[in-house]
Formats: C-alpha cells, structure tokens, sequence
C-alpha cells in the first residue's frame, strides 16, 4: 500500500512540475501580463502625446492664433502699438508705490 502511495505522490508532483515551473508556467503568464499591462499604459500615454502634438501641428498650418500665441510667449513678441509691462513678484514693497521706470516698459 505504501509503494502505491508514493507512486501516486510522485506522478501528481510529475503533473504539478510543468504547471509551475515549464514553459507556459503560471509564473511565466503571470510576468507577461505585467510586462503587458507595463506596456499598454506605455503606449496609452504616447498616444495621447501623439494627439497632442497632432492638434498642434494642425493649429499651426491652419491659423494665425497659435503662431502668434508662440510668438509672445517663447520669443517674448509684442504688437505694435502694445506696452509691455514686467511685474516681478516677491520684491519687497514699500508703502508708497514708484513709478514705472523706462526697464519696465519695453
């Protein structure tokens, strides 16, 4: 009765082995869907990069709005006819404010 015992032991950890530890592992399944998942948010977050800079791109062949709004903010472009007023924050204020200088004004 004991042989038949571990014989029967010994085929289900036989069966157990390549469930566990083969090829197609639950280990291995486990790992490819976190690499999976790791991926998809990956590509989801390139997508909509890819959105972005396509919106950008059309807004920029087609109108003038978006050209002039990168005009003013990256090269500092002012219309004619505007003043361009600094205001610098965190200077220390005095009870009387001064008048604006000719560094202020562009």
């Amino acid at each position: 009765m004991r042989a038949v015992t571990y014989f029967l032991l010994a085929l289900v950890i036989l069966l157990q082995y390549p469930l566990w530890f083969g090829k197609g592992s639950w280990l291995k399944v486990w790992d490819v869907n976190q690499k999976l998942e790791t991926q998809k948010t990956i590509n989801d977050q390139a997508q909509q990069r890819n959105a972005a800079l396509d919106a950008e791109v059309r807004d920029l062949k087609r109108g003038t709005d978006a050209i002039e709004e990168r005009a003013r903010s990256e090269l500092g472009m002012v219309k004619q006819g505007e003043i361009f007023v600094q205001i610098i924050e965190g200077a220390a204020t005095s009870s009387v404010a001064a008048p604006p200088t000719a560094s202020t004004l562009k």
